[in-house]
């Protein structure tokens, strides 16, 4: 079976190309909170093109913003580069939204004292009523991104080869 990939991302290489950025997909994307792994999930695709693709003099397709703009929920307006604009107010207010959602269930998850662990549970509650959409957000992580079941690391990419782990084995 033949799989369809999309080209490689366009980025140009001359400098006055360099200092003009494209778009400011990076900066939504940490604003919101998502990682690479989790937009790469969305997006259907690996890290390493999510990481060429939100390079602010990357020259992306249209079809790429929008992708980029549904796995960040966020309108597409947002993604392109405007002199020096923040985010909309909408926008920023969901990114902050998150950022608390993660706080308050990292409390939760880590408190041991009950009365902590309480609170936390009903800062959680009030949040997810506020904002129903928080109740998949997951507590910020104590060491790199939590991987879930159908996620391989890094030792997936880096397989020694057979004559190596065989001649090891011969000199033992």
């Amino acid at each position: 079976m033949v799989e369809l990939t999309s080209p490689a991302p366009r980025t140009k290489s001359t400098k006055s190309a360099q200092a003009q950025a494209l778009h400011r997909i990076r900066t939504v994307r940490l604003q919101q909170g998502v990682s690479l792994r989790t937009a790469a999930r969305h997006m259907k695709t690996d890290v390493r093109q999510i990481r060429l693709q939100e390079q602010e003099a990357t020259d992306l397709r249209i079809s790429d913003l929008h992708k980029w703009q549904k796995a960040l929920d966020v309108p597409i307006t947002d993604l392109l580069e405007e002199t020096d604009a923040p985010l909309s107010r909408p926008v920023m207010e969901r990114a902050r939204m998150i950022r608390l959602m993660k706080t308050a269930a990292a409390i939760q998850e880590r408190a041991e004292a009950p009365g902590i662990q309480r609170m936390a549970e009903m800062l959680v509650d009030q949040l997810v009523e506020i904002m129903p959409e928080l109740s998949d957000v997951s507590p910020w992580h104590d060491f790199g991104q939590r991987r879930s079941l159908d996620e391989y690391g890094r030792v997936v990419d880096r397989r020694l080869s057979d004559d190596l782990l065989c001649s090891n084995h011969m000199e033992d």
